[in-house]
């Protein structure tokens, strides 16, 4: 039996894109969150809020956190080290207010 391989853009986005519940449970299952700090509801980013990065070919998924002490942080699934690194995480800043 052969299994897709989650860390695949289309894969990702098929499982946890249409179904948010999902994506939920397993951020709060996998990310080093403290107690008080569990997330409680996300929103997907519209793609047209990705920058056009030659290399990404628009397929991000970002996905915007609150937890329950009502605080934003953005998500994004990172497979491999870019230079770009730094400029996703000042334009992710940018749209967690």
């Amino acid at each position: 039996m052969r299994y897709l391989d989650p860390k695949n853009d289309l894969t990702f986005k098929k499982v946890f894109g249409e179904h948010p519940h999902l994506l939920k449970s397993f951020l709060n299952a996998v990310m080093p969150l403290s107690e008080g700090k569990k997330i409680v509801s996300l929103e997907y980013l519209p793609a047209e809020m990705v920058p056009e990065i030659p290399m990404f070919a628009n397929s991000i998924v970002d996905v915007r956190c609150i937890d329950e002490k009502g605080q934003q942080f953005i998500v994004e699934m990172q497979m491999l080290w870019t230079d770009s690194f730094k400029s996703r995480v000042l334009f992710n800043a940018s749209k967690a207010g």
